[in-house]
């Protein structure tokens, strides 16, 4: 069966179509097929204007339109579309979804914080790892961060936190913020077995290529802060030349790594897995789940 989802985040807009082959009483196998990313970037207008522009709307309305054709085209029978921070605080987006499901026939459905770090744990990445360790699921957007953390065989907290790369870049992070982060992952760590690390975003995808570490090794905590420290030294033009970074990426990523970094410092976490997963992952399952 071949699915989409589609999700639209705070800095960019993600098509995901995947086939999943399921025998019967055997595991599925989702295989992707391919992943489209355009950079929106709504939650610059949102976060300082409270609204998505005329302009974002339109762009975003054509990105729309442009992922129902491909779906057309790969024939997919199930799509699920969500949004997330940027959307949440838009006061203008129940029109804007309105004026999607009349020019595409998608709907698309604002999900809570807690829902979209639910989400992002549907890809169960942590039951198949070291049974010794308990595991904090970290996921950075750019209007908010997802954490979910695994201990024993099951989820046992889950939260979403208005810290996101957008949000810092426009300083509206408050110190009052980084506490109630600080101060819930050290009590549901407080504890527990020794914290790994899982990230999943399109940046620390990105460090994690640049890092030319081999698929399975994890990221250290030493490495993000020397790549903070690294990229924090040069512009952002430099950014872009020297790290063939696209615009939309360098100026975020520098505080997506300053988030991954506290969070693994309060969570006592030294490493950091990177298994390439995302949001639109977690929404496939999800959807398989419902249709299936």
């Amino acid at each position: 069966m071949r699915l989409a989802a589609i999700d639209i985040g705070s800095n960019a807009a993600r098509l995901l179509i995947t086939d999943v082959v399921a025998a019967e009483k055997s595991i599925p196998v989702f295989s992707k097929i391919n992943l489209v990313r355009i950079p929106l970037r709504l939650g610059f207008d949102v976060f300082e204007l409270g609204v998505i522009s005329k302009q974002k709307i339109e762009m975003l309305l054509q990105t729309m339109k442009a992922y129902r054709h491909l779906c057309n085209a790969y024939e997919v029978k199930y799509i699920k579309a969500c949004a997330t921070s940027a959307m949440r605080d838009a006061r203008n987006s129940v029109e804007i979804i309105r004026c999607v499901k009349q020019e595409t026939a998608i709907e698309i459905e604002v999900i809570t914080g807690d829902m979209e770090a639910g989400l992002v744990y549907e890809n169960h990445v942590a039951e198949n790892m070291n049974k010794d360790n308990s595991y904090l699921y970290i996921d950075v957007g750019g209007g908010s961060t997802e954490l979910s953390f695994f201990s024993n065989g099951i989820a046992i907290y889950k939260k979403s936190f208005n810290i996101g790369t957008i949000r810092l870049l426009k300083n509206m992070v408050t110190d009052a913020n980084w506490d109630e982060m600080k101060d819930n992952i050290r009590a549901f760590t407080k504890g527990q077995k020794k914290v790994v690390a899982i990230g999943s975003g399109g940046n620390i995808n990105k460090v994690f290529s640049m890092s030319k570490r081999k698929d399975g090794k994890p990221l250290t905590l030493e490495l993000l802060r020397d790549y903070y420290k690294e990229l924090g030294s040069v512009s952002l033009q430099e950014r872009i030349t020297n790290y063939s970074l696209r615009e939309d990426r360098a100026d975020v990523i520098l505080p997506a790594i300053q988030i991954y970094i506290n969070a693994m410092r309060w969570a006592g976490a030294d490493e950091i897995y990177v298994p390439k997963i995302g949001l639109a992952d977690g929404l496939i399952r999800h959807l398989w789940e419902e249709v299936k």
